[in-house]
């Protein structure tokens, strides 16, 4: 009887699992939800992307008693808020830079959606956000590195055009949500549609080879 029941428990365990893992896969962004956000392009932004890091760096070096809290700070890059925008969660490993393998796969749906007809012919921002804990000095560079590494794994592993993607961390000078400065949602990465490209140096979008004639036997 005892086997018949660990049988039994077993089964219902293997049920449970199976009724949960739709729902994480739900939770993945498939290429199709990054392209529906960002192909919503209006007008370009005029954004030097340089100057916004020294901006960054300079702010978050910011002390003094007047300085207000976090969650009281003005949005560093406000414009921002009005480009087509994706935000995801990457696993990195704790205080750095590397990227967890189990987020290689959500890196190259964004590859994929970057590469789709309808995002070709725009450039695109990486935006690194982090939460407000810690030093606010170490939380810019840190989120800086952390969306350079997102672009450096666009670029060098799924071949993105490295003309196409630039990058900038923005610490915590602009929260996600500032009703909770030292929530995780406050870690996540932007993607978004920066500016459109000249036509004369769009990328061309991959086509399928052409199949030549077969040859006739003699």
């Amino acid at each position: 009887m005892a086997g018949i029941r660990d049988i039994g428990l077993l089964a219902a365990g293997v049920l449970a699992l199976l009724a949960v893992a739709p729902a994480f896969a739900q939770n993945a962004p498939t290429r199709d939800d990054i392209v529906g956000k960002l192909e919503k392009y209006e007008s370009d932004l005029e954004l030097d992307v340089p100057a916004l890091r020294q901006q960054v760096t300079e702010r978050s070096k910011m002390r003094g008693k007047t300085e207000p809290p976090p969650q009281k700070r003005p949005a560093i890059a406000p414009d921002l808020k009005r480009l087509p925008t994706f935000n995801v969660d990457i696993v990195f490993d704790v205080d750095t830079p590397i990227v967890q393998p189990e987020s290689y796969q959500t890196v190259g749906r964004i590859a994929d959606a970057l590469v789709h007809s309808s995002l070709l012919p725009y450039t695109i921002l990486v935006v690194g956000h982090i939460e407000a804990n810690g030093k606010r000095e170490a939380n810019a560079i840190l989120s800086q590195r952390r969306a350079d590494a997102i672009r450096e794994i666009l670029v060098n592993t799924f071949k993105i055009s490295a003309k196409r993607i630039q990058s900038v961390g923005l610490g915590e000078e602009q929260l996600l949500d500032y009703a909770r400065p030292t929530a995780p949602v406050n870690n996540q990465i932007q993607i978004m549609t920066l500016a459109k490209i000249p036509e004369t140096e769009q990328p061309a979008a991959a086509t399928p080879a052409k199949k030549q004639p077969a040859k006739k036997k003699k």
